[in-house]
């Protein structure tokens, strides 16, 4: 690191500082960070996921788990043994400074959790957050449609802005943002955008009017579902999953789009609409 101002050695002006402990903010600092907690969960015999390395599991001697979940320095442990949740947060509050939210977590990462322990049922919603998004671009009073993308929308890339004055247009508009807002909804608790979602987020480079009216109808949808919850009940234990595909359905290179979702208790725990990289010479190969 460059000497900092105001303690620099002017003697050894080429001289730079070396870092013996990372410092907040730097490019390494993430990196240091996850190798410091990396390093703790494995100490305290825990695996690592090779599917999702923020994932960190145990098996207890009587055959139960424990789980750890970690986002940045967002952690969210799950287990029916609460003495080992306990047991590992007195760890954890001896390495790190950490703030301990309580047993019941009710929201992590804009995301609600819901319980109802008699009837064994949970739910995930994002209300607040989309509430949020709706109020922020001026969309918390329009109307409402029931569906998250229709069927009279044929977005391509004819309908980008081709004279001045409807870029000068859309230079105020802030499509980037509202796309991004709407992606980190899709990813979290709604699946049922991802599709109007992945399709609008193919113009963000240069986007049109009617790119725009699209992105207006997923917030007119939003308006009318933001207290839709995804349900989760443990009487449903099989996973079941969902996959499909149109034929061509990109009007600028033809390409199809592939989706699925798979559900868990009854509640979806993985979804995808994504453009595919080839060109299908049929619908049995889309």
């Amino acid at each position: 690191m460059e000497q900092p101002e105001g303690f620099v050695q002017h003697r050894n002006k080429k001289f730079v500082c070396r870092l013996k402990k990372s410092l907040y903010g730097l490019k390494q600092s993430p990196r240091q960070w996850y190798k410091k907690f990396d390093s703790f969960m494995l100490s305290q015999k825990y695996l690592r996921s090779k599917y999702d390395h923020r994932v960190y599991f145990k098996q207890l001697s009587n055959g139960m788990f424990i789980i750890l979940v970690l986002y940045v320095d967002d952690m969210l442990l799950a287990s029916k043994s609460i003495d080992e949740i306990n047991r590992l947060k007195t760890q954890m509050a001896r390495t790190f400074d950490m703030k301990d939210l309580g047993a019941a977590a009710r929201q992590i990462l804009g995301m609600e959790i819901l319980k109802d322990r008699s009837n064994g049922k949970l739910w995930l919603s994002q209300h607040n957050y989309v509430e949020k998004i709706l109020l922020r671009f001026g969309m918390n009073s329009v109307k409402l449609v029931s569906v998250p993308f229709a069927s009279h929308f044929k977005l391509s890339s004819s309908l980008c802005p081709n004279t001045n004055e409807e870029k000068e247009y859309m230079s105020r508009i802030p499509y980037a943002n509202v796309v991004g807002c709407l992606m980190y909804a899709m990813v979290c608790t709604l699946p049922d955008i991802s599709h109007a979602v992945g399709v609008v987020s193919r113009y963000m480079a240069n986007p049109g009017k009617e790119h725009w009216s699209a992105v207006k109808w997923v917030l007119w949808y939003l308006r009318g579902t933001s207290s839709y919850c995804i349900t989760y009940n443990k009487n449903s234990e099989f996973v079941c999953g969902y996959v499909d595909s149109d034929f061509a359905g990109d009007l600028d290179k033809r390409r199809s789009t592939s989706g699925y979702v798979f559900t868990l208790a009854g509640g979806a725990i993985s979804w995808m609409s994504k453009l595919q990289n080839i060109v299908s010479l049929s619908t049995t190969e889309a």
